[in-house]
């Protein structure tokens, strides 16, 4: 059965590029990003790789940790790490797990038969530090995905579990955000927004970024 948001992920052990991993164990307290790639060696995914390593720090700031996934066994994941830091001017510095029993891969149902019967599509899961799936994205094998939307995806979360709001559409750092409907005392309103708000709709109300 597919995974839903709000789902606890699967914890599983698997091999990596960086030794043997127990996936809850190694995410601990952080936030995570698990990402598929089709397989090693391929020109969209070694972009890809390269872009998460130049993140680091931006993931860091956040506690968010990385980790990818291809069917391919760790000794070509080693070759092709050498490859993209060489052809990204990056340093590769996240596992990347050698699924090739496909045990991740199918508890986390990134093989879609009618795409292709054995390799995996190009799927990230953003995972919270109580290990809920808190996003689930699919691309087709040929578009890289933009990272950037990640990382502000993964802020509107952290937005909405520490201040009660949620975030519009295209909202980046800093813009106004909307208060969560369901707050809906004027005193508890008032003691987490200082700044105030503007009701533009009685169910949409505007209020400074709280953490700004």
């Amino acid at each position: 059965m597919a995974l839903r948001l709000g789902d606890i992920a699967p914890d599983f052990e698997q091999d990596s590029s960086e030794g043997r991993i127990r996936f809850h164990e190694w995410l601990g307290d952080s936030w995570g990003v698990l990402f598929s790639h089709p397989a090693d060696f391929t020109p969209v995914c070694t972009t890809e790789l390269g872009l998460t390593a130049k993140l680091k720090d931006e993931f860091a700031k956040r506690g968010v940790k990385a980790i990818a996934l291809s069917v391919d066994p760790v000794e070509s994941h080693k070759e092709w790490i050498k490859d993209i830091n060489e052809t990204q001017n990056a340093t590769v510095n996240f596992p990347i797990l050698a699924d090739g029993d496909r045990k991740v891969s199918q508890l986390y149902d990134m093989i879609h038969p009618n795409a292709n019967e054995t390799l995996t599509v190009r799927s990230l899961f953003v995972i919270d530090p109580k290990k809920k799936v808190r996003l689930i994205i699919t691309y087709p094998a040929s578009t890289g995905r933009n990272f950037n939307e990640i990382l502000r995806v993964i802020d509107s979360l952290q937005l909405t579990d520490n201040h009660s709001v949620a975030t519009p559409g295209n909202w980046q750092q800093g813009d106004d955000v909307v208060i969560v409907p369901s707050l809906k005392d004027e005193e508890v309103i008032k003691q987490k927004f200082p700044k105030g708000y503007k009701a533009v709709r009685p169910y949409l109300r505007m209020t400074p970024q709280p953490d700004k």
